[in-house]
Protein backbone atom coordinates (compact mmCIF):
# COMPACT_ATOMS: atom_id res chain seq x y z
CA UNK A 1 0.00 0.00 0.00
CA UNK A 2 1.48 3.06 -1.22
CA UNK A 3 1.74 6.05 1.60
CA UNK A 4 -0.50 8.73 2.58
CA UNK A 5 0.95 12.78 3.03
CA UNK A 6 -1.15 15.88 3.38
CA UNK A 7 -0.35 18.68 1.67
CA UNK A 8 -1.43 21.42 3.81
CA UNK A 9 -1.68 19.55 7.39
CA UNK A 10 -2.01 22.54 9.36
CA UNK A 11 -6.00 23.01 8.24
CA UNK A 12 -6.42 19.58 10.22
CA UNK A 13 -6.80 21.57 13.48
CA UNK A 14 -10.11 22.94 12.40
CA UNK A 15 -11.18 19.24 13.42
CA UNK A 16 -10.81 20.90 16.80
CA UNK A 17 -13.86 22.84 15.65
CA UNK A 18 -16.28 19.42 16.50
CA UNK A 19 -16.26 19.23 20.42
CA UNK A 20 -17.00 22.33 20.40
CA UNK A 21 -19.81 21.96 18.26
CA UNK A 22 -21.00 18.91 19.88
CA UNK A 23 -20.87 20.92 23.46
CA UNK A 24 -22.80 23.80 21.81
CA UNK A 25 -26.24 22.04 20.12
CA UNK A 26 -26.09 20.20 23.68
CA UNK A 27 -26.46 23.43 25.81
CA UNK A 28 -27.39 25.88 23.71
CA UNK A 29 -30.99 28.06 25.61
CA UNK A 30 -33.89 27.56 23.69
CA UNK A 31 -36.55 30.04 24.33
CA UNK A 32 -40.38 27.46 24.64
CA UNK A 33 -42.58 28.34 21.50
CA UNK A 34 -45.42 27.19 23.87
CA UNK A 35 -46.15 27.21 28.17
CA UNK A 36 -47.68 24.36 29.49
CA UNK A 37 -48.99 23.84 32.98
CA UNK A 38 -47.66 19.97 33.59
CA UNK A 39 -45.85 18.20 31.22
CA UNK A 40 -46.56 14.85 32.92
CA UNK A 41 -48.59 13.41 29.64
CA UNK A 42 -46.06 14.57 27.53
CA UNK A 43 -43.12 12.01 29.07
CA UNK A 44 -45.83 9.78 29.36
CA UNK A 45 -46.32 9.55 25.51
CA UNK A 46 -43.29 7.42 23.50
CA UNK A 47 -41.00 9.03 21.49
CA UNK A 48 -41.59 8.81 18.02
CA UNK A 49 -39.28 7.52 15.13
CA UNK A 50 -38.40 11.18 13.87
CA UNK A 51 -37.45 12.36 17.46
CA UNK A 52 -34.85 9.05 17.89
CA UNK A 53 -33.49 9.79 14.40
CA UNK A 54 -33.18 13.12 15.36
CA UNK A 55 -29.65 13.49 17.59
CA UNK A 56 -28.05 11.57 14.90
CA UNK A 57 -29.75 13.67 12.22
CA UNK A 58 -27.94 16.50 14.20
CA UNK A 59 -24.91 14.99 13.69
CA UNK A 60 -24.61 15.80 10.40
CA UNK A 61 -23.46 19.64 10.39
CA UNK A 62 -20.23 17.93 11.97
CA UNK A 63 -20.12 15.54 10.07
CA UNK A 64 -19.72 17.96 6.58
CA UNK A 65 -17.77 19.98 8.87
CA UNK A 66 -14.70 17.24 9.49
CA UNK A 67 -14.96 15.92 5.90
CA UNK A 68 -14.15 19.49 4.32
CA UNK A 69 -11.56 20.34 6.89
CA UNK A 70 -9.80 16.69 5.66
CA UNK A 71 -10.51 17.66 2.16
CA UNK A 72 -8.98 21.25 2.44
CA UNK A 73 -5.61 19.55 4.11
CA UNK A 74 -5.49 17.66 0.55
CA UNK A 75 -4.40 13.91 1.56
CA UNK A 76 -2.55 12.65 -1.46
CA UNK A 77 -1.34 9.31 -2.38
CA UNK A 78 2.25 9.09 -3.39
CA UNK A 79 3.83 7.03 -5.42
CA UNK A 80 7.98 7.39 -5.43
CA UNK A 81 9.96 5.50 -8.47
CA UNK A 82 13.01 5.41 -9.74
CA UNK A 83 14.05 5.61 -13.47
CA UNK A 84 17.49 3.19 -14.10
CA UNK A 85 19.81 4.03 -16.88
CA UNK A 86 22.46 2.19 -16.66
CA UNK A 87 25.58 2.23 -19.15
CA UNK A 88 26.75 -1.88 -19.58
CA UNK A 89 29.64 -3.47 -20.03
CA UNK A 90 30.02 -7.01 -22.20
CA UNK A 91 32.17 -9.52 -20.66
CA UNK A 92 33.56 -12.53 -22.18
CA UNK A 93 34.65 -15.57 -19.85
CA UNK A 94 37.01 -17.52 -21.54
CA UNK A 95 38.08 -20.71 -19.55
CA UNK A 96 41.02 -23.19 -20.17
CA UNK A 97 39.01 -26.84 -20.19
CA UNK A 98 42.38 -28.69 -21.10
CA UNK A 99 42.88 -31.82 -18.63
CA UNK A 100 45.54 -30.08 -16.23
CA UNK A 101 42.79 -28.01 -14.86
CA UNK A 102 41.95 -31.69 -12.62
CA UNK A 103 44.70 -30.73 -10.82
CA UNK A 104 43.39 -30.38 -6.66
CA UNK A 105 45.85 -28.01 -5.68
CA UNK A 106 43.09 -24.92 -5.61
CA UNK A 107 42.53 -25.26 -1.43
CA UNK A 108 41.64 -29.00 -2.23
CA UNK A 109 39.52 -28.45 -5.21
CA UNK A 110 40.41 -28.69 -8.64
CA UNK A 111 40.81 -25.81 -10.84
CA UNK A 112 38.24 -25.89 -13.23
CA UNK A 113 35.89 -26.55 -10.20
CA UNK A 114 37.17 -23.74 -8.24
CA UNK A 115 37.11 -21.92 -11.43
CA UNK A 116 33.28 -22.44 -12.63
CA UNK A 117 32.56 -21.34 -8.67
CA UNK A 118 34.09 -18.33 -8.60
CA UNK A 119 32.73 -17.58 -12.57
CA UNK A 120 29.35 -17.85 -11.27
CA UNK A 121 29.88 -15.65 -8.21
CA UNK A 122 30.80 -12.99 -10.79
CA UNK A 123 28.15 -13.14 -13.14
CA UNK A 124 25.68 -12.62 -9.93
CA UNK A 125 27.47 -9.48 -9.00
CA UNK A 126 26.33 -8.15 -12.43
CA UNK A 127 23.35 -6.14 -12.61
CA UNK A 128 22.72 -5.16 -16.33
CA UNK A 129 26.46 -6.32 -18.39
CA UNK A 130 26.09 -8.96 -20.79
CA UNK A 131 28.20 -11.87 -20.31
CA UNK A 132 28.87 -14.51 -22.56
CA UNK A 133 31.48 -17.68 -21.96
CA UNK A 134 34.22 -19.15 -24.06
CA UNK A 135 36.27 -22.33 -23.09
CA UNK A 136 39.04 -23.83 -24.94
CA UNK A 137 41.49 -26.81 -24.36
CA UNK A 138 42.95 -28.29 -27.86
CA UNK A 139 40.06 -25.82 -29.60
CA UNK A 140 37.58 -23.35 -28.67
CA UNK A 141 34.11 -22.57 -28.71
CA UNK A 142 31.08 -20.63 -27.61
CA UNK A 143 29.39 -22.41 -24.36
CA UNK A 144 26.94 -18.90 -24.17
CA UNK A 145 26.93 -15.81 -25.82
CA UNK A 146 26.80 -12.98 -24.87
CA UNK A 147 23.49 -12.04 -22.59
CA UNK A 148 21.50 -10.64 -19.94
CA UNK A 149 19.93 -13.85 -18.77
CA UNK A 150 22.35 -14.54 -15.63
CA UNK A 151 20.65 -18.00 -14.60
CA UNK A 152 20.55 -19.56 -18.16
CA UNK A 153 24.15 -18.34 -18.49
CA UNK A 154 25.02 -20.06 -14.57
CA UNK A 155 23.46 -23.28 -16.06
CA UNK A 156 25.56 -23.45 -18.69
CA UNK A 157 28.72 -22.62 -16.67
CA UNK A 158 27.98 -25.90 -14.44
CA UNK A 159 27.73 -27.83 -17.06
CA UNK A 160 31.19 -27.25 -18.24
CA UNK A 161 33.63 -30.11 -17.95
CA UNK A 162 36.40 -31.64 -19.04
CA UNK A 163 36.55 -33.57 -22.40
CA UNK A 164 34.13 -31.46 -24.54
CA UNK A 165 36.76 -30.47 -26.58
CA UNK A 166 39.92 -32.74 -27.75
CA UNK A 167 43.08 -32.01 -25.30
CA UNK A 168 45.45 -28.73 -24.90
CA UNK A 169 45.69 -25.46 -24.76
CA UNK A 170 44.75 -23.04 -27.67
CA UNK A 171 45.15 -20.16 -25.82
CA UNK A 172 45.18 -17.75 -28.64
CA UNK A 173 42.24 -19.70 -30.19
CA UNK A 174 39.97 -18.77 -27.12
CA UNK A 175 41.35 -15.65 -26.92
CA UNK A 176 40.18 -14.74 -31.07
CA UNK A 177 36.56 -16.67 -30.47
CA UNK A 178 36.08 -14.14 -27.44
CA UNK A 179 37.06 -11.29 -29.56
CA UNK A 180 34.47 -12.46 -32.39
CA UNK A 181 32.04 -12.63 -29.65
CA UNK A 182 32.98 -8.58 -29.37
CA UNK A 183 33.48 -7.25 -32.61
CA UNK A 184 29.86 -5.98 -33.37
CA UNK A 185 29.71 -4.82 -29.67
CA UNK A 186 28.58 -1.45 -29.37
CA UNK A 187 29.10 -1.08 -25.66
CA UNK A 188 31.48 1.40 -24.25
CA UNK A 189 33.30 -1.19 -21.98
CA UNK A 190 34.55 -4.54 -24.05
CA UNK A 191 36.08 -7.17 -21.51
CA UNK A 192 37.70 -10.57 -21.64
CA UNK A 193 38.45 -12.40 -18.78
CA UNK A 194 40.66 -15.19 -19.70
CA UNK A 195 41.69 -17.78 -17.31
CA UNK A 196 43.70 -20.79 -18.25
CA UNK A 197 46.58 -22.82 -16.34
CA UNK A 198 49.50 -24.06 -19.37
CA UNK A 199 51.41 -22.59 -22.15
CA UNK A 200 49.83 -21.73 -25.69
CA UNK A 201 50.26 -25.55 -27.41
CA UNK A 202 48.10 -25.81 -29.91
CA UNK A 203 45.84 -23.79 -32.03
CA UNK A 204 46.83 -21.58 -35.49
CA UNK A 205 46.50 -18.20 -34.03
CA UNK A 206 49.38 -17.11 -31.78
CA UNK A 207 47.93 -15.57 -28.51
CA UNK A 208 50.31 -12.09 -28.58
CA UNK A 209 48.27 -11.86 -32.55
CA UNK A 210 45.21 -12.29 -30.84
CA UNK A 211 45.65 -9.53 -28.38
CA UNK A 212 47.10 -6.76 -30.89
CA UNK A 213 43.33 -7.99 -32.54
CA UNK A 214 41.92 -7.36 -29.37
CA UNK A 215 44.09 -3.85 -28.93
CA UNK A 216 42.51 -2.98 -32.21
CA UNK A 217 39.34 -3.62 -31.88
CA UNK A 218 39.36 -1.79 -28.54
CA UNK A 219 39.13 -5.04 -26.34
CA UNK A 220 40.43 -4.92 -23.07
CA UNK A 221 41.93 -8.26 -21.21
CA UNK A 222 42.17 -9.47 -18.24
CA UNK A 223 44.66 -12.82 -17.75
CA UNK A 224 44.49 -15.11 -14.78
CA UNK A 225 47.03 -18.07 -14.06
CA UNK A 226 45.48 -20.64 -12.05
CA UNK A 227 47.07 -23.20 -9.91
CA UNK A 228 51.52 -23.60 -9.18
CA UNK A 229 54.25 -24.20 -11.06
CA UNK A 230 56.02 -27.68 -11.03
CA UNK A 231 55.07 -31.15 -10.80
CA UNK A 232 51.35 -31.82 -9.80
CA UNK A 233 49.09 -35.48 -10.24
CA UNK A 234 47.03 -35.20 -12.30
CA UNK A 235 43.98 -37.41 -11.95
CA UNK A 236 42.88 -39.92 -14.78
CA UNK A 237 39.74 -42.13 -14.69
CA UNK A 238 40.66 -45.55 -16.04
CA UNK A 239 37.74 -47.63 -17.20
CA UNK A 240 39.12 -50.93 -15.03
CA UNK A 241 41.19 -49.74 -12.53
CA UNK A 242 39.35 -46.57 -11.29
CA UNK A 243 41.14 -43.28 -10.65
CA UNK A 244 44.40 -42.92 -10.96
CA UNK A 245 46.94 -39.98 -10.87
CA UNK A 246 50.03 -39.24 -13.04
CA UNK A 247 52.38 -37.01 -12.21
CA UNK A 248 53.29 -34.45 -14.79
CA UNK A 249 55.15 -30.89 -15.25
CA UNK A 250 52.87 -27.72 -15.13
CA UNK A 251 53.61 -23.98 -16.16
CA UNK A 252 51.81 -21.57 -16.47
CA UNK A 253 53.53 -18.99 -19.48
CA UNK A 254 53.12 -15.82 -16.74
CA UNK A 255 54.98 -13.57 -19.64
CA UNK A 256 52.64 -14.29 -22.25
CA UNK A 257 49.65 -13.42 -20.13
CA UNK A 258 51.68 -10.33 -18.48
CA UNK A 259 51.94 -9.07 -22.37
CA UNK A 260 48.14 -9.81 -23.66
CA UNK A 261 47.31 -7.75 -20.40
CA UNK A 262 49.47 -5.21 -20.94
CA UNK A 263 48.90 -4.31 -24.74
CA UNK A 264 45.23 -4.45 -24.16
CA UNK A 265 45.09 -2.08 -21.23
CA UNK A 266 44.00 -4.71 -18.73
CA UNK A 267 45.96 -6.88 -15.75
CA UNK A 268 47.59 -9.90 -15.10
CA UNK A 269 46.66 -11.62 -11.53
CA UNK A 270 48.38 -14.98 -10.47
CA UNK A 271 45.85 -17.11 -8.39
CA UNK A 272 47.43 -20.24 -6.60
CA UNK A 273 44.24 -20.98 -4.00
CA UNK A 274 40.60 -20.33 -4.34
CA UNK A 275 39.88 -17.38 -2.21
CA UNK A 276 42.77 -15.77 -4.37
CA UNK A 277 40.29 -16.17 -7.08
CA UNK A 278 37.65 -14.85 -5.32
CA UNK A 279 39.86 -12.08 -4.86
CA UNK A 280 41.11 -11.31 -8.49
CA UNK A 281 37.19 -11.40 -10.17
CA UNK A 282 35.76 -9.28 -7.44
CA UNK A 283 38.69 -6.71 -8.04
CA UNK A 284 38.24 -7.14 -11.95
CA UNK A 285 34.64 -6.64 -10.74
CA UNK A 286 35.62 -3.33 -9.45
CA UNK A 287 37.46 -2.26 -12.34
CA UNK A 288 34.98 -2.57 -14.54
CA UNK A 289 31.94 -1.35 -12.67
CA UNK A 290 29.14 -0.65 -14.76
CA UNK A 291 27.95 2.70 -14.71
CA UNK A 292 24.34 3.44 -13.34
CA UNK A 293 22.55 6.67 -12.91
CA UNK A 294 19.03 7.13 -10.94
CA UNK A 295 16.60 9.41 -11.39
CA UNK A 296 14.22 9.07 -8.69
CA UNK A 297 10.57 10.81 -8.97
CA UNK A 298 7.63 11.00 -7.06
CA UNK A 299 3.54 10.97 -8.22
CA UNK A 300 0.26 12.33 -6.29
CA UNK A 301 -2.97 11.15 -6.34
CA UNK A 302 -5.17 13.88 -4.74
CA UNK A 303 -7.91 11.78 -2.38
CA UNK A 304 -9.95 15.32 -1.24
CA UNK A 305 -12.05 14.51 -4.47
CA UNK A 306 -13.46 11.21 -2.15
CA UNK A 307 -14.46 13.24 0.69
CA UNK A 308 -15.75 16.84 -1.18
CA UNK A 309 -18.52 14.98 -2.95
CA UNK A 310 -19.85 12.59 0.09
CA UNK A 311 -19.71 16.13 2.04
CA UNK A 312 -21.72 18.10 -0.75
CA UNK A 313 -23.79 14.97 -0.90
CA UNK A 314 -24.61 15.13 3.21
CA UNK A 315 -25.04 18.56 3.38
CA UNK A 316 -27.81 18.93 0.36
CA UNK A 317 -29.74 15.97 2.09
CA UNK A 318 -29.29 17.61 5.14
CA UNK A 319 -31.37 20.36 3.92
CA UNK A 320 -33.76 18.80 2.49
CA UNK A 321 -34.60 16.72 5.14
CA UNK A 322 -34.08 19.58 7.51
CA UNK A 323 -37.32 21.60 5.55
CA UNK A 324 -39.68 18.78 5.61
CA UNK A 325 -39.00 15.43 7.83
CA UNK A 326 -37.43 17.26 10.60
CA UNK A 327 -39.20 20.47 10.21
CA UNK A 328 -40.15 21.73 13.70
CA UNK A 329 -42.01 24.74 14.51
CA UNK A 330 -40.39 27.80 16.25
Amino acid sequence: MNPIEWADPSILYGLALVPLMVWWRRHRSREPAMTYSTLGLIHAVRATRRQRLRPWFELAPMIVWSLLVVAMARPRETHVGSQVTAEGIDIVLALDISRSMMIEDMSGRNRLDAAKDVAERFVRGRTSDRVGLVVFAGRSFTQCPLTVDYDILIQLIRDVRIGMVEDGTAIGMGLVNSINRLRESQAKSKVIVLLTDGQNNRGEIDPLTAADIARALGIRVYTIGAGKDGFARIPVDDPFFGRQYVSAEVKIDEPTLTSIAETTGGQFFRATSQKMLEEIYDRIGRLEKTKIDVHTYVRYRELYPYLVLPALLLLVLYEVLRRTYFFTLP
